[in-house]
Parts: structure tokens; C-alpha cells; sequence
């Protein structure tokens, strides 16, 4: 398994990009704590993830990924035990409760549950390729997805709720899902977002009120509002419009060094990249970011199976919906979530998952099929 001739396909480029974006992660998360004592730790951190996350590439991409294929049901039984035991065990942050403590060190289980919704959903679409493609076929797979979603929304975690649906779609798109059952479901998704946002019946909401205040600031800005989501997102729109082509320089921005904005190291860290490096800095980001999932893609159309080909897909997929919601948020493009840039900012969980995801699209890298060209 470890002999020079299997690593040959082993996808260089692709880690290559994800060593870079960490290294660029923690050398900007060292920057946008801004002298906190209280966030020092941050940085070391940062650097044990990651080197975690570089052993589980290793390790994840040796293992044949058609193994997964037969541990779907267990792994989806603990993920789902692990989000139930949130609501016995869990940690309670800004009204949400998500982190189980393990020692010195906080799980969130959402972050890994979108790992297994992308494994679950591969091998059900892999094994129903002949499969006609009606509502059955269709309603099958959202009750796989629907399982996990569903305890992510009770947390309350809205922002993952929409990443995983996205991942559904997204999946059930390219499996064959026919071009009017995408029009009826896009419909009813629009009636259920606005039902969920209207309907509130005494002590009973879909939506809690801090996202919908969120979506409310979005469309009415406030300017005497100081504090707050829209405060916040205020804050980073200067940061970024501070910053020129080159930016101020690294540790010299002021929105970040005098912390103004918080949560600067995680949800705003885009708009720490504009402010201090500029817009030369935040292209690096979105081409590098970019080039992982091109890479992602590639994978997928190399894959010997259908099930690789998903997985890869998917892992693609979740990048690019991560960072396009992250960078829109900073850009005040749409209402404020809690989702992190990729590989960037800071965030134990969400950067072991991702480059879980990485080791995986590894995995059916190095056993591909030869390209026709």
C-alpha cells in the first residue's frame, strides 16, 4: 500500500494548496488577534489542527475509499448519536449549543456530519444509478440528508442547516435529478423560507429571533446602531474598503489592531486579508481557494466510479459554498452566519473535517482511471 509506485498519483497540487492556505491561516490568525492575551493560544492551535489534519490526509487517502462505502450505517449511527448528545452534554455559545468538551479541547459534531452526509449520499446515488429518477428516488435520499439536518437545526445551527441542504441539492443535481423537479423543489424551498420567517405561533417559531433579526439588519441598516451583527459587519466593510491594492501591511490595520471588529480570527478574517494585504491579498485567497476545489472537480471527473466521483464532488462542493458564504458575508452580499473561510480561519473541528474531506478526495485520486487525453 505504501509502495513509491501508489503515491505517483497521489494529488501534490491539491495538498500543496491546503499546506499553503494553513500556513497563510495561522499567519493571519496571529495577526488578527491583535495582541489579546486571551487569544494567544489561538495560534498553536491552529498549528496542532492542522498538523492533525495533515496526518489524517495520509492516512485517510492510504485507505481505498470504496471501504467507506461499507461503513456508511455506523458511522452515521455515531454521528447522529454524537449531535443527540449536544443537547445532554453540549456546550451553549450565543444561544447555540454545539460543542461537546473532550479534555482540553471542544468537538463540534456538525462539522463532521457534513463529511457523512457527503459519504451516505454518495454511496445511495452510486448504488441507485439505475434507479429512474422519480420523487421516490428523490425523497430516499433527503430522509438520508434529512436525518442529520434536522438535529443541526435544533441546535440551533441555521447556517449548517443551509450547507448541508446546498450539499444535498447540489449532489442530487448531478446524479440525473430532472430540470422540473428542480424548479418545483427551488418553489417550495421559497414558500417554506418564507413561512419560516413569518410563522410564530406564542412560544413556537421555525426561526429563532436572532436570524431573523440577522436577515431584518441585512435589508434595514440601522447607522446608529454600535453594536451587534450589524456593527460588526459595518466594521468589516471598512476594514476592507481601508485597504487599497496592497493593503496597509501585516499587523498595521487598524479595524483589526484597535478590534474593532470581532470575531476577527474566525467568521471576519476575509476582511483582516483586505485591510492588511489588500486586494492582492484577498485574490490570493479566493484563487487559492479556488485551485483547491478546481482540483476537487478534477478528481471527481478522474474517479474510476461513480461513487469517487461523488465523494470528490462533494468535498468540492462544500469548499466553494463555505468560502462564497464567508467572503459574501464580509462583502455584506447577504445576512450575517457563522460559517468560516476553508482552511483559513480559525476553528479546530471545521478544519480536521475539511481536510478529512481532502484525504478522501486523495483517496480516490491515487486510484483513478487514465484520463482519455
Amino acid at each position: 500500500m505504501f509502495r513509491t509506485s501508489f503515491w505517483r498519483h497521489f494529488d501534490f497540487w491539491l495538498l500543496g494548496a491546503v499546506i499553503v492556505a494553513l500556513v497563510f491561516g495561522v499567519t493571519m490568525i496571529r495577526s488578527a488577534i491583535a495582541g489579546n492575551e486571551n487569544l494567544a493560544e489561538l495560534v498553536p492551535r491552529q498549528m496542532i489542527y492542522g498538523g492533525i489534519g495533515f496526518a489524517i490526509i495520509l492516512i485517510v487517502s492510504a485507505i481505498d475509499y470504496r471501504f467507506w462505502s461499507g461503513a456508511i450505517l455506523p458511522m452515521y449511527f455515531v454521528i447522529v448519536v454524537a449531535l443527540g448528545l449536544l443537547f445532554v452534554v453540549g456546550l451553549t455559545s450565543f444561544g447555540a449549543t454545539r460543542w461537546i468538551q473532550a479534555g482540553l479541547i471542544n468537538i463540534q459534531p456538525t462539522e463532521l456530519a457534513k463529511i457523512v452526509v457527503i459519504l451516505a449520499l454518495a454511496n445511495y446515488f452510486s448504488r441507485q444509478m439505475a434507479a429512474p429518477r422519480n420523487w421516490s428516488w428523490l425523497a430516499k435520499s433527503l430522509v438520508i440528508a434529512g436525518g442529520i439536518i434536522v438535529l443541526i437545526y435544533i441546535q440551533p445551527n441555521l447556517s449548517n442547516v443551509i450547507v448541508t441542504t446546498v450539499i444535498w441539492t447540489a449532489m442530487v443535481w448531478v446524479s440525473g435529478l430532472p430540470v422540473k423537479y428542480v424548479l418545483i423543489i427551488g418553489s417550495v424551498v421559497v414558500v417554506l423560507a418564507f413561512v419560516a420567517f413569518f410563522l410564530k405561533i406564542g412560544d413556537f417559531q421555525i426561526m429563532q429571533d436572532y436570524q431573523r433579526d440577522r436577515i431584518i439588519n441585512f435589508f434595514v441598516d440601522d447607522q446608529t446602531v454600535s453594536y451587534g451583527a450589524t456593527y460588526n459587519v459595518r466594521q468589516a466593510l471598512i476594514a476592507l474598503g481601508s485597504g487599497g491594492w496592497f493593503g496597509k501591511g501585516y499587523g498595521l490595520g487598524t479595524q483589526t489592531q484597535l478590534r474593532f471588529m470581532k470575531v476577527r480570527h474566525n467568521d471576519f478574517i476575509f476582511s483582516v486579508i483586505g485591510e492588511e494585504l489588500g486586494l492582492v491579498g484577498a485574490l490570493f485567497v479566493l484563487l487559492l481557494l479556488g485551485f483547491i476545489v478546481y482540483r476537487c472537480l478534477r478528481t471527481a471527473r478522474m474517479a474510476r466510479d461513480p461513487f469517487g466521483a461523488l465523494i470528490a464532488f462533494g468535498v468540492g462542493v462544500l469548499i466553494f459554498f463555505q468560502g462564497a458564504v464567508n467572503v459574501a458575508v464580509n462583502l455584506k452580499l447577504i445576512p450575517v452566519t457563522g460559517v468560516p473561510l476553508p482552511f483559513i480561519s480559525y476553528g479546530g473541528s471545521g478544519l480536521v473535517s475539511l481536510m478529512l474531506g481532502i484525504g478522501l478526495v486523495e483517496s480516490v485520486a491515487l486510484r483513478h482511471k487514465p484520463l482519455d487525453f
